[in-house]
């Protein structure tokens, strides 16, 4: 890496479909980043989008040379594009943020200066959601409690990818080749020393977001516990053995009843609930081990985690480039 190239300060944006929020986070962005009078890069990660996301940003190139632009191929999703900002940046350190407002670029400024207390990430905590439902907060209190109760990694309650780290964490994150692209997991298993930095969460600037309130937190639940544990199998495992045993005695009992020639036990909806239970409990259990057998299955065809279309740049506004880049192969 040029020494000349490298920035104090790197700012990763996912965006999809946010038109309005563009200008609006610029000017909070750059006020902070001015204040604290750093070196700076801010890198948009844009899935396509089919609004004027792009040429919003692409004006915004053109009067600020610190703002950069990578555009994918097609959608991969926000963990993805996240990932690839994480990885293209050359600050000393990374700021990861969302372009909503939901999380104040304000707290920027305290969270950075704690990377001076030796500190390697220093991540966002909520301490309250506005606009969100009563549901989607109970679903993530247990949800992360059962994450990490089960997993191998404690991953801190209350938190996003809001998050500075400094560049040995990133890396470390370099060095994994994992397909899930779950940034919270990897950064509690990469380690080093972390802290939080309480904040109030607030309601979306403008529009609305694209992340599906159950399935988005149902599929961030099973990538957090699935990716980070093989204690799931274990449970299975026991729980089989449970309900097997379970199963044995009830036969006992079955041939007692014939021996003793009592009839205590209803025959027809005994043998239904029996065979509900039974069935239920291997439905659920193949579905598990499908999961595993999935994200295995991911993991053995090394597709790329994302594919870049161009990077557009200040100096290279009218030029594209197009070329696959695996998380481990951006120099």
């Amino acid at each position: 890496m040029d020494e000349k190239e490298v920035k104090q300060l790197s700012i990763i944006v996912p965006v999809y479909q946010e038109v309005r929020n563009i200008k609006p986070f610029l000017n909070r962005m750059e006020a902070v980043i001015h204040k604290m009078n750093l070196s700076y890069e801010i890198i948009f990660c844009l899935d396509p989008s089919p609004d004027n996301t792009e040429q919003v940003i692409l004006q915004e190139i053109e009067r600020n040379s610190n703002i950069q632009l990578l555009v994918f191929s097609r959608r991969f999703g926000q963990p993805a594009a996240t990932l690839a900002g994480v990885f293209y940046c050359k600050g000393k350190a990374c700021v990861v943020i969302d372009v909503d407002l939901q999380d104040p670029p304000e707290l920027i400024e305290a969270m950075y200066n704690k990377l001076g207390d030796s500190y390697e990430v220093v991540y966002a905590k909520r301490n309250s959601r506005k606009g969100e439902t009563l549901f989607k907060r109970i679903l993530s209190y247990f949800g992360y409690k059962i994450i990490n109760k089960l997993s191998d990694v404690e991953i801190p309650l209350n938190t996003g990818d809001f998050r500075v780290m400094t560049r040995r964490v990133i890396e470390e994150l370099r060095n994994l080749h994992e397909s899930h692209g779950f940034l919270r997991g990897l950064v509690a298993y990469v380690g080093f020393k972390q802290t939080a930095v309480g904040y109030d969460r607030d309601e979306r600037f403008a529009g609305k977001g694209h992340y599906n309130r159950f399935t988005g937190s149902l599929k961030i639940g099973l990538n957090g516990l699935i990716s980070f544990s093989s204690r799931p199998l274990q449970i299975m495992s026991i729980s089989g053995a449970v309900v097997a045993g379970f199963s044995f005695l009830v036969g006992i009992w079955y041939v007692a009843q014939k021996i003793i020639g009592i009839d205590l036990t209803p025959g027809l909806s005994t043998t239904v609930l029996v065979v509900t239970f039974f069935s239920g409990v291997q439905l659920l259990s193949l579905g598990l081990i499908g999961e595993y057998i999935g994200r295995i299955y991911d993991e053995v065809k090394r597709r790329p985690l994302y594919i870049i279309d161009r990077t557009v740049t200040s100096s290279s506004l009218n030029k594209s480039e197009s070329f696959k880049c695996r998380e481990n192969e951006i120099n």
